[in-house]
């Protein structure tokens, strides 16, 4: 064991209160969440940023010591990355996103370039035990006790509008009179996503990360993780719960495993999906209804004009609006969800 400084703390470890000064292993479990301290190996001019516990962004200096989580990412317009079977000090792995997700890239995005390099230095320590994200995590469940009206946000893929429409949606449902909550339960680990649902009005919102996930990649469990907030958040007893679904439904990230749990299917109050276009917006809505569910509103780039709006409505029976539109957007959600008042 070596104790050793940490000048960066990446926000996927927030759960843990990590001090500064932390004991290191050189015997690192090469599994999801394990806390890796690693020193970067150079400096980029885009995806150069980490952010840390408090949410702040702070740029990554060559020789900075870092402590993230080892974790995988699989972006369709970023990186693609994994957790090795092995992880030994000396070896170079890669800062995957900017909540410090750890891992090595397998393929990249050319107008990104190659994600960071770091050296693996070992895994953090407490109490002679490596860490794990998952130290500091809620527990999943299998069963949803809460009776909180479910605004769900879904989108064909990741950067199609769905962070903007859920935030709008927790905006002008809080201007009307709602106690709102907020989850985000797929995707890759970082706060500024719950952040800014926070700064939007919700007065609590969780994620994945909470539930010890650096990344929902791979995972079978998004449906247990969406329980556990759901459950968790009820206790603050909310008059609604706003949930975003991070990536594309046929993204590897278990979005598709939320719809298919009859028990969360069979609460959502309002199902909003989000589409770069009139393709998308069909394709993401037949998949849903094939499964038994229906598809509320369509927003996102595909009803940035009239053309998709009139799409929407002709071929896919129900409304379509756009998050710039945000007093509509919230009629319509608050129609569904009852209570509030109008401005």
């Amino acid at each position: 064991m070596n104790r050793i400084r940490i000048d960066k703390i990446a926000s996927v470890t927030v759960n843990l209160d990590l001090s500064r000064e932390v004991e290191v292993t050189e015997e690192i479990p090469a599994k999801r969440g394990t806390v890796c301290v690693v020193r970067a190996l150079e400096e980029k001019r885009v995806y150069d940023k980490l952010e840390l516990i408090n949410g702040r962004m702070a740029k990554i200096s060559k020789g900075d010591i870092i402590a993230g989580a080892l974790g995988q990412r699989r972006a369709l317009q970023g990186f693609c990355g994994i957790v090795p079977e092995m992880v030994m000090p000396h070896d170079t792995l890669n800062i995957l996103n900017i909540g410090g997700v750890i891992g090595q890239a397998v393929s990249y995005n050319r107008e990104y370039g190659l994600p960071l390099k770091v050296e693996v230095i070992g895994a953090a320590c407490r109490n002679r035990k490596a860490l794990n994200i998952a130290d500091g995590a809620r527990p999943t469940t299998s069963v949803l006790k809460a009776k909180v009206p479910m605004v769900v946000v879904s989108g064909t893929t990741m950067n199609c509008g769905k962070t903007m429409v859920a935030s709008k949606i927790v905006q002008e449902l809080t201007w009307k009179g709602f106690k709102v909550a907020a989850a985000k339960v797929s995707g890759i680990s970082a706060l500024k996503d719950t952040l800014n649902m926070v700064d939007h009005g919700a007065v609590k919102a969780l994620s994945f990360l909470d539930y010890g996930y650096p990344s929902t990649v791979g995972s079978e469990e998004v449906s247990l993780i969406a329980k556990g907030a759901l459950n968790d958040l009820s206790e603050i007893e909310p008059d609604v719960v706003i949930v975003e679904l991070g990536d594309g439904l046929l993204g590897d990230y278990g979005v598709s495993g939320f719809f298919q749990d009859t028990e969360i299917a069979g609460a959502i109050s309002c199902n909003i999906v989000c589409a770069l276009d009139p393709v998308g917006a069909w394709g993401i809505t037949q998949l849903l209804n094939g499964d038994g569910i229906d598809v509320h509103l369509v927003s996102g780039p595909v009803t940035d004009n009239v053309v998709g709006i009139d799409f929407i409505k002709k071929n896919l029976g129900c409304e379509g609006i756009n998050a710039v539109d945000q007093k509509k957007l919230g009629c319509f959600v608050q129609q569904l969800v009852g209570k509030g008042y109008d401005l």
